[in-house]
């Protein structure tokens, strides 16, 4: 006689059990192996669990019950990334504010979780929007305010550490990732206005504030990230996104971006999800070129990774948001190109680089001299290049690059071959003996190129970069095509950013008045002046201690400023919840210094694969800020991922 499994009610009676016992509870056991088993946590939508959910949440507790079963001391535990646009949007059409929709949808999600038995430590479950959470992100971004990065030692650094060099000796040998272009003595450092001084520190910052070009979603009416955009149109809810320039808090993870990539070696993760990584951040070696432009006094800067082909330069491309897009437009071609910037503007980097088939362009009008020809070179303006990508702008070798030559054959350009292809490789040519496809192999002799003429390629890039360096116009350089990752939301239900603004300069707020809570509004759309939903609260205004915020040298005295309108973004929170789970109570750290060591990085992290240019990007980068600054022992937050 067979034996009947009753689901029903043993199930029941043992999730019963587990809950009331805490079966599945942990603590520190330095006696025990300890197994970090972790899933990417869920946003609580209205619809509840879908299949996807308890997929992977099924794989991860088969492991951690077989750990456990194997003496390991498992931490298994389970929250939700609760900020986001959906409980927003619903707020905006109802009226209900989105704390209320967000704990509905999270206790639906508990529930159904339950159902399945799952061995999750449920006492250490957390909440990205909870302001004892929070506080905690908003810590972060503080400490990030508060360093630079010291390409000298490689890490991340007190920016007290910087302030003190720039007393002794300026900047003139610092050697930092920052925007700061202009150099000063020790004396004038000193000398500088209190504004002048935070200004130039904004420069070197790990997050600071500046003017950038970003994908702007007017029904949304938020800024979006490259990952929350497909064919043009927002993911949430399929609306056209354009690109505008706005003032936007950013990270500088660009100064992690080689260790970003080397590190990737050491990670027991999927091949795939590491070549996407790696042509994300879009490490290349190559070199900076300055052309002048012609009767302007200016200079053109362009990456190349094929200094090579310089000889076969035959126009110049500039990205239509290039900052001198005006300054460069003739008066005969203002008319064509104002209307062609305004209608690339619209299409996403993501959609530029897909699509290789479209071809438009515009001629400025002006022209380059070729730095070793002295010819003239024509400027146009192609939505092929991307403002974000190394200048801005390229020198376009159409026979040995297929976009150049696409563009090239389109507007009936010059193409000049440089490059002779090895023996055997035979090129398509048309009647009058020019090409009819680009060669772009990295490899043959060069031709038609005066002192480079019958080097192999890898040998005339090197005699390239050593003549440009020579001759002034340039520097061998490495870049990367990955951008500084910008943090501001113009949104509501997000983590507010805990700074203010005296006299036109961010300040952050003290630590111990954190956490900074977001206030309540009447309306969840942007004000009627165009600021974010935060504009709408009433006497939301920072008051701050004299003795510790003395004011500005310049501008009257204040009682109160105006604090950050816009929130951050979704992958805040989650950028660092997997280290909160080791001490979610901890009221005085993040999490205490014994928990941090015992628990090192996640052994096991089961999550999607379209996270990887995201979330896993971003996690890592402030995995390894943190290690910089002492905070961590470990560099990376997941050691092996599925």
């Amino acid at each position: 006689m067979s034996a009947f499994y009753d689901f029903n009610k043993l199930e029941k009676e043992w999730q019963q059990y587990w809950a009331t016992n805490k079966t599945f509870n942990t603590k520190i056991d330095t006696s025990k192996p300890k197994f970090y088993s972790l899933d990417m946590f869920p946003y609580p939508s209205g619809a509840g669990l879908h299949v996807g959910h308890p997929l992977g949440y099924i794989a991860s507790d088969i492991v951690s019950r077989f750990k456990r079963a194997k003496g390991f001391n498992v931490l298994h535990p389970m929250g939700y990334d609760s900020f986001g646009l959906p409980a927003e949007q619903y707020a905006i059409q109802t009226g209900q504010h989105p704390e209320i929709t967000t704990q509905e949808n999270t206790a639906r999600y508990r529930e159904q979780l339950d159902k399945i038995g799952f061995s999750f430590e449920w006492d250490r479950e957390v909440k990205t929007s909870d302001p004892n959470y929070y506080k905690w992100t908003q810590w972060i971004f503080l400490q990030l305010f508060d360093s630079w990065y010291n390409k000298n030692t490689d890490k991340a650094e007190p920016i007290t550490n910087l302030i003190s060099i720039f007393e002794k000796e300026g900047n003139s040998n610092v050697n930092a990732v920052s925007d700061q272009n202009s150099t000063f003595s020790a004396e004038e450092w000193k000398n500088f206005s209190e504004k002048e001084q935070q200004l130039i520190l904004l420069n070197y910052r790990l997050t600071y504030i500046a003017e950038t070009t970003v994908n702007w979603c007017p029904a949304l009416g938020t800024v979006l990230a490259n990952d929350e955009i497909k064919d043009g149109l927002s993911e949430r809810g399929g609306h056209p996104v354009e690109r505008k320039k706005m003032r936007q808090w950013s990270m500088r993870i660009t100064a992690y971006a080689e260790r970003l990539l080397q590190d990737l070696e050491q990670l027991d993760w999927n091949e795939s999800i590491k070549e996407i990584q790696r042509n994300w951040i879009g490490k290349s070696k190559g070199a900076q070129v300055f052309f002048d432009i012609e009767n302007s006094g200016k200079k053109l800067e362009v990456f190349t990774t094929r200094p090579d082909t310089i000889f076969g330069v035959t126009y110049m491309t500039i990205a239509p948001e290039h900052e001198w897009v005006d300054a460069l437009t003739t008066a005969e071609q203002k008319t064509a190109v104002e209307a062609y910037v305004e209608k690339a503007k619209n299409r996403s980097e993501r959609d530029r680089m897909a699509d290789v088939k479209t071809i438009s362009g515009v001629y400025t009008g002006s022209y380059a001299v070729h730095p070793f020809t002295g010819k003239q070179i024509p400027i146009w303006i192609g939505d092929y290049v991307l403002a974000s990508y190394g200048t801005g702008a390229v020198m376009a070798v159409p026979a040995h690059d297929s976009r150049d030559y696409a563009f090239a054959k389109h507007f009936n350009l010059p193409i000049v071959q440089v490059v002779q292809p090895k023996e055997g490789v035979i090129l398509s040519l048309s009647k009058d003996k020019t090409l009819e496809e680009s060669f772009d192999a990295k490899e043959g002799k060069l031709i038609n190129s005066d002192f480079l003429n019958g080097l192999e390629v890898k040998q005339a890039v090197q005699k390239a970069i050593q003549s440009i360096e020579e001759k002034g116009f340039g520097k061998g350089q490495i870049n990367y095509k990955m951008r500084d990752a910008v943090f501001s939301r113009q949104r509501y239900w997000g983590e507010p950013i805990p700074m203010y603004f005296k006299d036109g300069v961010p300040y952050p707020i003290k630590e111990s008045e954190l956490p900074l809570e977001l206030p309540k509004v009447e309306k969840y759309l942007p004000t009627e002046t165009g600021e974010p939903p935060l504009g709408n609260a009433e006497n939301w205004r920072y008051t701050p201690d004299p003795t510790c915020h003395p004011e500005p040298v310049e501008g009257k005295k204040e009682d109160s400023y105006e604090y950050e309108l816009s929130t951050m973004p979704g992958w805040a929170g989650s950028s660092w919840y997997l280290f909160r789970y080791m001490d979610p109570k901890n009221e005085n750290e993040f999490a205490s210094k014994e928990a941090l060591d015992y628990w090192g990085n996640v052994d096991l992290y089961i999550g999607g694969a379209e996270h990887a240019t995201g979330h896993l990007l971003y996690v890592r980068f402030w995995t390894k800020f943190l290690y910089d600054r002492g905070f961590l022992k470990v560099k990376e937050p997941f050691q092996k991922m599925i």
